[in-house]
């Protein structure tokens, strides 16, 4: 059995955590005299730094208790403080699987973490034998795994993925932000089994509000309590959680904007497999495609100067580019832009 509280870095354990003024009165109501507010307008107070509300609506939907709740300001924060509470500067290190989402190398530099590249198969899916052989190294903190991945479109196998957070005597981190698009399972069931995992998904893919930054992790809450010991005191602004609250009531209308966007997601894979431009097109679990063309960069700027705009990740997979899916009208744009290009 994991005990947490010997992953957990000595000063996080030590640390006595700032105590703002809406930690000391829980109540929503009366003359606030305590925080040194303005006592004038309609944005003048602060928000709940816990984000009651939010989490119980989110709870109701994700059938998750609200203490295995967590809520970043993006995930990007929740990443930041995996590494902030598990790993030691200079001396812990982390595991990607690569090619992948770029945010977890840069935290991790910021955080002075070594970051331990498996390079993944040719299909895209976690070389586990290599995996394993790393496991046994105490300094050894952090597994992130993306699934769906960024770039790549594709889900890990769940299998295997289970099989490393049962093996792996640290903290594991399963990132679902594309999970709505996949038709394969999340992994949020696994919350209860394992205490080391921490699973993450976001407002901002399917739901659409990336602009609201607003992250969810649902891990035990052991976790949840040194991220709310680390976390700035109001992370979350209270416009913010009003606009991911009056959100979750329209979860079954948005189903169809996913299925429109998974429809799209297809239709432009069948027209960019007709190109001559276009070598292949990798199968899609997210709401986007990775293409692999003759010429990443000449494509890339050619659309650029149409005025649309892809992501270039031939510096990650060779002569490879990534192609959000976008409005029906967006999408024919964009094929009948690739048909001009010749090379």
């Amino acid at each position: 059995m994991i005990d947490l509280n010997e992953l957990v870095r000595e000063n996080v354990k030590k640390l006595i955590p700032y105590s703002c003024a809406r930690d000391e009165f829980k109540g929503k109501s009366g003359i606030f005299m305590d925080a040194n507010e303005n006592p004038y307008g309609n944005l003048n107070r602060y928000p709940d730094p816990y984000q009651k509300e939010l989490k119980t609506a989110i709870s109701k939907l994700k059938g998750i208790e609200e203490d295995k709740i967590f809520l970043g300001n993006g995930s990007d924060e929740i990443i930041d403080l995996c590494f902030r509470v598990f790993c030691n500067p200079g001396i812990d290190k982390v595991l990607t699987f690569t090619p992948t989402y770029g945010m977890y190398h840069v935290s991790a530099s910021i955080n002075d973490i070594e970051v331990v590249k498996i390079p993944l198969t040719d299909s895209f899916q976690i070389d586990l034998e290599k995996a394993v052989t790393l496991f046994s190294d105490k300094n050894l903190k952090l597994i992130f795994i993306c699934s769906p991945n960024n770039p790549t479109a594709n889900s890990m196998n769940y299998s295997e993925v289970e099989y490393i957070i049962s093996k792996f005597n640290g903290i594991v981190v399963v990132d679902e932000a594309y999970i709505d698009f996949s038709e394969k399972a999340s992994f949020i069931k696994l919350v209860n089994t394992y205490p080391n995992l921490i699973l993450m998904q976001t407002f901002s893919k399917a739901l659409g509000l990336a602009a609201i930054r607003v992250g969810m992790a649902f891990t035990n809450p052991s976790i949840v309590q040194y991220f709310n010991k680390l976390k700035p005191p109001y992370n979350i602004s209270a416009i913010n959680q009003k606009a991911a609250l009056l959100k979750l009531p329209q979860i079954e209308q948005n189903k169809s904007i996913v299925f429109r966007i998974k429809k799209e997601r297809d239709r432009l894979s069948a027209n960019l497999l007709k190109m001559k431009i276009v070598e292949k097109v990798y199968p899609s679990d997210a709401n986007f495609l990775l293409v692999k063309v003759k010429n990443a960069d000449y494509i890339y700027n050619e659309l650029v100067s149409r005025n649309i705009i892809i992501r270039n990740r031939s510096n990650m997979i060779d002569n490879c580019v990534r192609i959000t899916i976008g409005k029906k009208s967006e999408n024919d744009r964009l094929i009948d832009a690739l048909k001009s290009i010749s090379i």
